[in-house]
């Protein structure tokens, strides 16, 4: 299976501290308001004048909002892969069912708290309502270059496949546990968990 491209979405990528910091402060307001007012009623305007920016700085990043959101997922996923390598690099190796927990947890917490993810995630539903097969092939890509040395086993294809089956099975049951309770249905993740810890043993519990 061949790696998705990380490729930016960035018309111009910021090369000075000052333009990184107005680039934050134009997807913090973006995040903001996707919660507030959605994607359809998102405007390049609306965010310019959230961050405190003139419309031209955010129009130096961004050709329109459908950029934006998808910059605002690419973001999503470096806080991701930062938590949960910070997180395992704390507790030091537990086994992968640990890790695979670090994984879930760091992501269903990222729903629940982190602005505008519960629309944009890391860019599967951007247009809101579709949905698009190349986010979770990114996400499973990052999980086998992150996990497949703290697993003791190469970042292969077979690898690969593995977490993107798991990501796009998590992807799915975790949109149901979101329709089922705003926090997102306890049992609908207890299900999810026990199903990952299931399907990932075929594989990784070759390694133990």
């Amino acid at each position: 299976m061949r790696a998705v491209s990380d490729t930016p979405s960035l018309r111009r990528a910021p090369v000075q501290r000052r333009s990184a910091e107005r680039l934050a402060r134009i997807l913090d307001a973006c995040a903001g308001l996707l919660d507030e007012v959605g994607y359809d009623d998102l405007s390049t305007r609306a965010v310019a004048e959230r961050a405190g920016v003139p419309i031209g700085s955010v129009y130096r990043f961004f050709s329109n909002k459908r950029q934006m959101a998808d910059a605002l997922a690419r973001r999503n996923l470096e806080r991701f892969t930062d938590r949960v390598t910070e997180r395992l690099s704390v507790t030091g190796d537990r086994g992968w069912r640990y890790a695979m927990d670090v994984v879930l947890d760091t992501y269903l917490d990222m729903k629940r708290t982190a602005p505008g993810f519960s629309l944009v995630d890391f860019g599967n539903q951007i247009p809101v309502g579709a949905r698009r097969a190349e986010p979770n092939h990114r996400v499973a890509d990052r999980l086998t270059t992150l996990l497949s040395g703290h697993l003791g086993r190469p970042a292969d294809d077979d690898l690969r496949r593995t977490f993107l089956v798991a990501v796009e099975t998590a992807d799915a049951l975790v949109d149901l546990a979101f329709r089922v309770a705003p926090e997102g249905d306890e049992k609908v993740v207890a299900e999810l968990r026990a199903l990952l810890r299931a399907y990932l043993a075929r594989v990784l519990d070759r390694l133990d």
